[in-house]
């Protein structure tokens, strides 16, 4: 029986599996995301997430102790410069695991291991939603109802209402310069006529 018995050993001894893990561990950091078997993604996941914890307060003791767990300086440093500030706020579940089929050859299980915060597709797929509003079935106050029903003003109304006030001057000076025309020709035409009845009755005249 095996009550009691949380830990995987993963086929290896106390020591060789506590280098292992340091060892994934820092690769985790460096590449943000590893690819290895099923069990030992969930043994890295137990490892490495208490020391992510511990780096949101940035203090010597923490890296100390995130020192004695990881063994590579680069890595702590990492862990505190670079990690640290973009988990801040979430509250634990720092690592991802996806199941990748399994490997040729032994069939063993495959999975990928990741940091959540170091994603760019999901992050960029979250940042793209667009927070939709939610319907109420409350009727809304008459004052709302009577600004949403208040006629917005354009801009470029006014300028429409100038040009056709331009075009309306326009054409009443065209009207008036033909009415003008009209009415001089009008004038002439009578003229001629009243010369030719003048002529025609000089004509009668010298004739008797």
């Amino acid at each position: 029986m095996r009550h009691r018995k949380k830990l995987s050993h993963l086929g290896r001894k106390s020591s060789n599996r506590k280098s292992m893990l340091a060892n994934m561990g820092c690769s985790l950091i460096e590449h943000k995301r590893i690819n290895t078997t099923l069990s030992k993604a969930k043994a890295l996941k137990q490892f490495i997430e208490p020391i992510i914890t511990k780096s949101k307060l940035d203090s010597t003791h923490n890296r100390r102790l995130t020192f004695k767990s990881l063994r590579n300086k680069f890595a702590v440093s990492d862990l505190f410069r670079i990690i640290s500030p973009k988990v801040g706020d979430r509250p634990g579940g720092y690592t991802r695991i996806i199941k990748l089929g399994n490997r040729l050859g032994d069939n063993a299980e495959m999975a990928m291991i990741e940091l959540v915060d170091f994603n760019s597709i999901y992050s960029n797929f979250n940042d793209k939603k667009v927070s939709k509003t939610k319907g109420t079935r409350r009727s809304r106050s008459k004052k709302s109802i009577k600004t949403s029903e208040e006629p917005i003003e354009n801009p470029n109304d006014k300028i429409v209402n100038e040009s056709e006030k331009d075009l309306n001057k326009n054409n009443e000076l065209d009207n008036k310069q033909s009415d003008e025309v009209k009415s001089e020709s009008k004038n002439q035409s009578e003229k001629n006529k009243s010369s030719d009845l003048n002529q025609n009755k000089k004509d009668w005249l010298i004739c008797w």
